[in-house]
């Protein structure tokens, strides 16, 4: 049950800008450190040694609680044993997530692979899978997604528990439209894991997140390896430039579109363009469409504490 202080009686800034914070990932149950509460917060110019008198305010207050190191405002502290045993499974799958990233980007036209989902917050639900964000290059985004998932189908028995390509944009689209505390979380939160210089360069042309996040760290690129073609793979870019690769990748999206278009024809159209944008410089494949439903939730919880 949510405590029946109110953002109204919160006058400082700082404290609304805490209780978003946490009311945002209590949507995931998911609590937060003293250091993860400040960087996903939006107060931007507030030191962390300002900010935790703050913090500290609150659980004062009885507004927010504290079990172990990890702040929520629900009273229920198994939220945190399930952080730990989330992180512990994330301890796990991160291996298995970097060598997996190599593979992908060893494919053609692949210019970057980030991790993005749960694993990127260093979570991993026992029924999750390791999502994967990738930057390819330009007009040949839908041939190496068509590539991709072939080969899982061929050789991964089409599991997605380690291989789920679900998000492609190119290399002269970096920018991500949508812009959002959704978008800008997750733009946030992708851990780098090849191709370290288009990386840099998504991170660079993502810097509008901090207009919601202005205090969370850049994530580091250090030991990230740099794109590289390997023979195989220069050979393949090779053979399809030109084209023969433009039609090869036209078709692939026309198939792949189509196939949407038929499975989910239930979508209006603004559903089926926000979670399953296709155009030929971006891929997303969100049928969930858990963009719209974290953010409708929390618009729902902010309402629910103003109203109170």
């Amino acid at each position: 049950m949510m405590p029946s202080s109110t953002i109204q009686s919160v006058p400082c800034p700082t404290q609304r800008a805490i209780l978003g914070a946490l009311w945002y990932f209590e949507i995931f149950r998911h609590p937060l450190t003293a250091e993860e509460v400040w960087a996903c917060s939006n107060c931007p110019d507030v030191s962390m040694a300002a900010f935790l008198p703050q913090l500290d305010a609150l659980v004062e207050s009885g507004q927010v609680f504290v079990y172990q190191s990890f702040y929520q405002t629900q009273a229920d502290p198994d939220w945190v044993s399930r952080r730990l045993d989330f992180n512990r499974r994330a301890d796990a799958f991160l291996p298995k997530a970097h060598r997996m990233a190599r593979l992908i980007g060893a494919f053609p036209f692949i210019r970057a692979v980030l991790v993005s989902g749960s694993l990127s917050k260093h979570c991993m639900p026992p029924d999750g899978d390791i999502d994967y964000f990738l930057v390819t290059e330009p007009g040949r985004l839908w041939l190496a997604r068509t590539l991709l998932v072939l080969f899982k189908k061929a050789f991964l028995l089409n599991s997605h528990k380690y291989f789920c390509v679900n998000y492609f944009i190119d290399t002269e689209h970096l920018e991500i439209e949508e812009k959002n505390l959704f978008t800008a979380t997750e733009v946030s939160t992708l851990l780098p894991l090849y191709g370290a210089e288009w990386c840099e360069r998504f991170a660079a042309a993502n810097d509008w997140r901090r207009q919601y996040l202005p205090n969370f760290p850049k994530r580091p690129i250090l030991g990230v390896p740099p794109h590289g073609k390997p023979v195989v793979k220069k050979l393949a870019e090779w053979l399809l430039r030109g084209g023969l690769g433009a039609r090869l990748d036209a078709l692939a999206m026309r198939i792949t579109v189509g196939y949407w278009r038929r499975k989910f024809r239930h979508f209006d159209e603004r559903t089926f363009d926000g979670a399953l944008k296709s155009r030929r410089y971006v891929s997303k494949h969100h049928p969930l469409y858990f963009q719209q439903k974290v953010l409708a939730a929390y618009a729902k919880r902010m309402q629910a504490n103003i109203q109170n």
